[in-house]
């Protein structure tokens, strides 16, 4: 894979994703093109698990079964949430409206 093609995002601000390994789901609110987090967060991933940092990763408002946060997920840990249904994240409609046709859109900012 080309450096150009490792910085593409597949996925969108406002789309609805799930966690490929782990039982979570979340809407994505920022990209960043490559890894853009503290090295001590990197090295609690274990060694086995730990994804590259040549690739887009995303800030989601995310939740499981049990609470809302806020998670930084590589783009080779996520695939598209088929369920579309909205996210219980108390920071989604703060920027965000919907979810229409699976995904979030975000609101118009009124500046004065």
């Amino acid at each position: 894979m080309s450096s150009s093609q490792s910085k593409t995002a597949r996925f969108f601000i406002g789309q609805i994703v799930r966690h490929r390994i782990f039982p979570f789901r979340g809407v994505i609110f920022d990209v960043d093109p490559e890894f853009d987090n503290t090295d001590e967060w990197y090295e609690s991933i274990p060694e086995h698990m730990r994804p590259r940092k040549d690739q887009p990763f995303y800030h989601l408002f995310a939740e499981n079964a049990e609470t809302e946060y806020v998670a930084y997920v590589s783009e080779q840990n996520l695939l598209p949430d088929e369920a579309g249904g909205p996210v219980r994240h108390p920071q989604v409609e703060e920027i965000f409206d919907g979810p229409e046709d699976g995904m979030y859109r975000l609101k118009e900012l009124h500046l004065n």
